[in-house]
């Protein structure tokens, strides 16, 4: 196991390595394995970059962020102006469904509501909120709808499965209930454990994924 040292040294190496941050203004601290990031960045989307880039390093226990997004003075954005420019970047989007979500924006913080389909909907509204100028964060409280059939779900999750080329889907065991889908079995390669979860989260109805896979 790594000292908090040279795991704060890591975590400043992978945030100087990635290109979307810019790492001179973050500062980082670490106890017990747990991580804090303070310090400010120019963009919510730069925010994300960072938080992932921690998560990416080996022996981090857990995050603690502290990051302040601030926005140079000549390009603030009021409230208005950031919900017109999210329904039209929703309109706009082929990856949006439309009139299924709603925005509330209030000190530049967007809340994002309503149903949809798919778990990808949903991701993929809160990615397209994360690159918009002026966003300081978001909650994310849009719902998945439930799907009629436990059965239809886990079997096209098991056909997903099947269709892939870069997993062994016999190795894999699907449980679905309500709009919770467990996972289980073997895999050789952490990657494998990606591509079950993908095919997991890309059923109708699912709102929860609890990944039991095991790399052997």
């Amino acid at each position: 196991m790594k000292t908090d040292s040279q795991l704060q040294s890591d975590v400043m190496a992978e945030l100087e390595w990635e290109p979307s941050v810019d790492h001179a203004h973050i500062g980082v601290a670490v106890t017990d394995g747990i991580v804090t990031l303070s310090g400010f960045v120019s963009s919510y989307s730069a925010k994300l970059a960072a938080e992932n880039a921690v998560k990416r390093v080996k022996h981090v226990r857990g995050l603690a962020e502290e990051i302040e997004v601030r926005y140079p003075s000549d390009a603030k954005t009021s409230d208005p102006e950031i919900a017109k420019r999210i329904a039209d970047m929703f309109e706009w989007s082929v990856s949006i469904p439309q009139n299924k979500i709603k925005i509330k924006v209030e000190h530049g913080w967007v809340t994002l509501s309503g149903e949809v389909a798919y778990h990808f909907y949903r991701e993929a509204a809160r990615d397209l909120v994360s690159r918009i100028s002026g966003v300081k964060g978001i909650s994310n409280l849009i719902s998945v709808k439930k799907a009629l059939s436990f059965f239809d779900v886990r079997d096209r999750i098991v056909a997903a499965l099947k269709r892939s080329a870069d997993i062994d889907a016999s190795t894999i065991t699907v449980v679905a209930e309500g709009d919770t889908v467990k996972l289980g079995g073997k895999v050789h390669a952490s990657y494998e454990r990606k591509v079950a979860e993908r095919a997991a989260w890309a059923a109708p109805g699912v709102n929860r994924v609890e990944d039991n896979i095991l790399v052997i």
